[in-house]
């Protein structure tokens, strides 16, 4: 019998002298809370999930108005206060007032929130490389799982300027940067990614998006060159509607707030390019149900009946209701319950796809 290989010294010598090299599986192991159940679970496949942390790139695009900002710098930043995960700010619009994250939940104290004002790609660079040097010099010392978490957020990408736009705009040259920027945008998400791969820091960031000439391939073109949406983990598209819906669900022609069409084009956790549309009034701000209907409708737990819906529990419990007699309380006791498929085995794929041929 062969004796099994022992490279345990070589795995220490290697890790131990090459910089930029770490050994293992980072699977996350902390989610931030969108503020909305139904995209968590369209983004994680978990109800309670969202977002990667731990050296994971989260990438909102969206037209302008379309709730980035109130997703990523708003509900995401509470939920990373509330679990004791430290934000970095960095605001490049100027456009984060203090008055307005507070009204979303944010503690915007010193000792809870770090806000950057920045607006060159460089800068952006230079902060983070510098705080995570500092950092892992400050917890070199400390376990992996006991470092505190750090979450940035780059709210956006798409107005950080390059040093081309700068000088063209200083001497009134105004021909753009030859696609400068886009290079430039992911080169500064490749090496925050690299340097916080191993930690347990992670990266969120809002982008522009603008429509798609291309007929064949309709969907928004997120600004920044394919480079950026292959190094993100995840990425959501946010399309802005209006919404003309008041509380008690009345349609009307006064647009109460934001219809937000929202699509997970890429996830490593779920399937993409799932959808829902969230619903953010302006009075009350997004339920974290909005969507949670139309997704188990969809997912076929919701069944429409004549004009009423109906959902079976596991117990044998039936719930046959209006559209809005479908309470949290019940959308909590689907959620609770709902499990995903189990994929077929091989063998299983096999025998199902011979039955199909046979019939």
């Amino acid at each position: 019998m062969t004796k099994p290989t022992d490279l345990s010294k070589f795995r220490k010598s290697v890790t131990k002298n090459i910089g930029g090299i770490s050994e293992g599986f980072n699977d996350p192991k902390i989610w931030l809370d969108t503020g909305c159940f139904a995209l968590n679970y369209l983004i994680s496949g978990r109800f309670d999930g969202g977002i990667p942390l731990e050296g994971k790139m989260t990438l909102l695009a969206g037209e302008s108005g379309s709730g980035k900002s109130y997703i990523a710098s708003g509900n995401i930043i509470k939920d990373a206060q509330k679990k004791g995960i430290f934000p970095v700010l960095i605001d490049s619009e100027n456009a984060l007032d203090e008055a307005w994250l507070q009204a979303l939940g944010v503690d915007t104290s010193e000792d809870r929130l770090m806000k950057i004002n920045a607006s060159m790609i460089d800068d952006v660079g230079k902060f983070i490389s510098n705080f995570v040097i500092e950092y892992k010099a400050e917890y070199s010392s400390v376990p992996l799982a006991e470092r505190p978490p750090v979450l940035f957020v780059v709210d956006s990408l798409g107005m950080l300027l390059t040093p081309v736009d700068r000088d063209q705009f200083q001497k009134g040259d105004m021909k753009g940067d030859m696609g400068r920027k886009a290079k430039q945008t992911t080169a500064l998400v490749r090496n925050v990614i690299s340097i916080c791969s191993s930690e347990n820091i992670g990266l969120l960031a809002t982008n522009h998006t603008y429509e798609s000439q291309d007929m064949f391939s309709p969907d928004a073109v997120i600004s920044g060159g394919k480079g950026l949406e292959y190094a993100s983990s995840v990425i959501v598209t946010l399309q802005k509607r209006k919404l003309k819906e008041d509380d008690a669900g009345n349609k009307g022609s006064e647009v109460h707030g934001i219809r937000a069409a929202a699509q997970v084009r890429k996830s490593r956790y779920a399937k993409p390019f799932e959808k829902i549309e969230i619903k953010i009034p302006y009075d009350t701000g997004m339920n974290p149900y909005s969507g949670l209907f139309e997704l188990f409708e969809k997912k076929g737990l919701i069944q429409k009946e004549g004009n009423k819906f109906k959902h079976t529990f596991k117990n044998g419990e039936e719930v046959k209701e209006f559209r809005k007699k479908f309470t949290d309380s019940i959308l909590d006791r689907i959620m609770l319950e709902y499990e995903e498929p189990t994929p077929l085995s091989p063998v299983e794929f096999d025998e199902e796809l011979e039955e199909m041929s046979d019939e």
